[in-house]
Order: C-alpha cells, then structure tokens, then sequence
C-alpha cells in the first residue's frame, strides 16, 4: 500500500478547465471517495492519478515520487473500470493473470498469485470459466482480482458497480469494503452514488464543476455540510434561509427567524454573518404534542406521503406557508393529506451552512 498525493493539479481542454486545483492528500491504507455529479472532474482526476491524461499544472507524487514523467504501465497503481475490461475469450484465471504476465512473472509465482488473489474474493471455484459464464458480481470480482494480483500500491476504481441492480450493488459494496479493510490497500473510488460514498469512505472528496467543495469523513460531510450544494447533493437536506436575531456565544446558543419561524439553534461554531443558510435533514424531526415545551416545535400540514417500507416519507409545510420540507418517519403510520401534525427538530439539529444568503 502507499500514500497518494496530489497537489494543485489542473487539467485544460481547449478553453475548458475540467480540474481547478485540486489538491487531495490520501494515507496508507485510506479508501478515498471522490463524489460528486456527472462532468465534475472526478474521472478526469482518476484517470491522470493512472497516468492516463498529463495534468497541464501541478503535482501528484506516489510515495513521494513524482509520476510527471511516468507512464501509466510503470505507476504503482492498478484500474478497476467500470466495464470490467475482461477479456471474454478468456477464462477466469488468465483474465486475472493477465497483469502478471505484463510483467513478466515467473510461472511458479504468478499461478500462487492468482489462486492467492482469487481467494481473497472467492473465486477459486471459477477459475476456469470464461466471462460470460459469470454474474455481474461475479465479473467485478474478476475485475478486483485482476487489480490485486499485481499488488498495487493504489487500486483506482471508475465507478465500478453502475453496471449492477441495487441488490447486488450493495452487496458487491459491501464485499469490496470488507477486501480493502483486510489487505488494507489503498484505493481511489469514483463515484455519483451518495449511498456508496458514505458507506464505503473514510474520506469523501465532493467534487463541482472541477473543484472540491469539501473534504471529511462521511459523518463530517453528511451532517456538517459546508454549502448549499453538499448538503443537497449528500443525502436529503431541507435548507433555508435564516437571520440571526440573538445569540450566547458562550454557550453556542442563537436565535433566528427562518421560513418556520423563530428557531432556536445549538451550534458549536458561530455562523459567518447574520444572515445565513441553515439546514436540518428529514430523519432529525420527531413527532411531538403540539402543546409540548420543547423547543423549536413546528406544525406542518402534511401534503403528500410516500410509504418506503421501513420509513415514511413525508412532504410537509408549515402553516400558513407554500415552503416545501421533507420528514422521514419510521415505519407506516395513519396519516392523512392535508392534516396537521407537529414535529421537533432539536436546536443541535439544526446546522448553520457556512454560505451567506445572498
């Protein structure tokens, strides 16, 4: 395993800045998520970690060598694509060989390699069919292997569960997951499935438009969103515009008014100017007596509801009001459209965007 850096790096074609900057530090060991919408420069920056596409400006050292001048056959990396790339007139085993032959490895070792690298994902029972004989899972574990065999200091994977149904996506993200903890290699995974970022990550890179929005662990860019855009692009988020009206910075109390009305916010970090964005996700509002002496307890009317199996998806506003929230409830619950119910949403709940309202 090895240590991956990349430093300012920018990448130009013709007149179209595809990354602005970019500088990523990634540990021994860490699988790094780089997140974010088609077109945002996630791929971009994977495939000049490989060695693929030069960078026009800026660094990407591995074990701090410089890869500049180094093609991608002599980087220390290997790609898992999201077509799997296998080769379908080949069986298992030499599609997994396939690498080690590249290199020229000794017979001996490169059939314990294989068998090795086939073990840690399963595939010893598989070795001598070809592709298309296998599942989709079963390809990617191909693909994986293939990767491992080589011993990599750093695995690059291109989205590699899109082709996948949900079931066996999770399944395949759980499993790939489990592999990089155990042989603890370093990996770089692409990605525009929040889902995959926060369960597989311990850093999460969210990237727009050629730039990195924020860098943190899952918990960090789930829950403690810097922007707008991150806070709506990681899981649902109801964001609105808030003004300070007083606050106890002693104690990491303020109050605001927002489109819910007067709310009372815990915060261990003060917000960056009066008027502020601030946000609170879905599954944070608990269902309360109306006449409770909590704080921040708002009445919405309930205008539409979707029912998810093991949660309820509400489509709220408040009285009085047109602005639209979403509430997750768990379970199925009798609710009917166009009733009012109420609903807490604790003070340390509520999260201040470090964006100013415009």
């Amino acid at each position: 395993m090895s240590e991956l850096s990349i430093t300012d790096a920018r990448i130009r074609f013709g007149s179209y800045e595809a990354l602005k900057g970019i500088s990523v530090a990634v540990a021994q060991g860490q699988l790094v998520t780089l997140l974010g919408p088609s077109g945002c420069g996630k791929t971009t920056l994977l495939r000049a970690i490989a060695g693929f596409i030069p960078l026009d400006d800026g660094a990407i050292t591995i074990d701090g060598a410089d890869m500049r001048e180094v093609p991608p056959e002599r980087r220390n990396t290997a790609m898992c694509f999201q077509s799997y790339a296998l080769f379908p007139h080949l069986t298992v085993f030499e599609n997994i060989a396939f690498g080690l032959r590249q290199k020229g490895t000794p017979r001996d070792d490169l059939d314990k390699r294989v068998r090795a690298s086939a073990a840690q994902v399963s595939l010893e029972a598989q070795l001598q069919k070809l592709p298309s004989q296998l599942s989709g899972g079963q390809q990617q574990r191909v693909a994986l292997a293939r990767a491992l065999a080589v011993r990599p200091g750093v695995i690059l994977f291109d989205e590699p569960l899109s082709n996948l149904d949900a079931r066996l996506r999770d399944q395949v993200r759980f499993e790939i997951r489990q592999l990089q903890k155990a042989h603890g290699f370093t990996a770089v995974y692409v990605t525009h499935d929040q889902a995959e970022a926060l369960a597989m990550s311990d850093l999460v890179v969210v990237m727009n438009a050629g730039s990195i929005e924020q860098a943190g662990t899952p918990y960090e860019v789930y829950y403690r969103p810097v922007n707008r855009f991150v806070a709506d692009f990681v899981g649902t988020a109801n964001i609105m515009p808030v003004r300070v009206t007083a606050a106890d910075a002693g104690r990491g109390t303020y109050r605001v008014t927002s489109p819910m009305g007067e709310v009372t916010v815990q915060s261990d970090e003060p917000p960056v100017a009066e008027e502020v964005y601030a946000m609170w996700r879905p599954e944070d509002a608990v269902a309360c007596p109306e006449s409770s002496d909590l704080s921040n307890v708002v009445t919405f009317e309930i205008k539409a509801q979707s029912f998810l199996g093991n949660l309820t998806d509400l489509a709220v506003a408040p009285q009085g009001s047109d602005v639209t929230y979403r509430v997750q409830i768990l379970g199925q619950t009798e609710i009917s459209d166009g009733s009012l119910r109420s609903f807490q949403i604790a003070p340390e709940k509520v999260r201040f965007l470090k964006e100013r309202v415009q």
